[in-house]
């Protein structure tokens, strides 16, 4: 008997986190959500199902408590942060970093 999820974590070599949080607009520290980030999602899953990285999943999650440096997202295993951009290139460097690991250094949040 195979289990539900049984060689899924073997196919995926990559899992994107988008954060889409909705806070007040009057909110001090912001939202990703009111950012566009579900709109840049969207466009980030396209891309990725185009360039064929079927080994990739690009998901919406919740806060990701770093919203005021939004839209943000998170590239595991490694636990890569990304401020996202709203451009083609950006989104093409963050691309590449889901194909062949080169980091977006342009993209990537650090800690202040």
């Amino acid at each position: 008997m195979t289990k539900l999820g049984d060689g899924l974590s073997n196919a995926l070599r990559m899992h994107v986190f988008v954060c889409i949080n909705e806070r007040e607009h009057d909110h001090p520290r912001g939202s990703c959500g009111s950012k566009e980030s579900l709109v840049i999602l969207g466009k980030l899953k396209s891309k990725a199902r185009e360039s064929g990285l079927n080994d990739v999943r690009v998901n919406k999650s919740g806060c990701l408590n770093r919203c005021e440096s939004g839209p943000t997202c998170v590239v595991y295993p490694e636990g890569t942060w990304y401020s996202l951009p709203d451009d083609e290139e950006g989104l093409s460097s963050i691309l590449k970093h889901l194909a062949v690991g080169n980091v977006s250094e342009e993209h990537v949040l650090v800690e202040e």
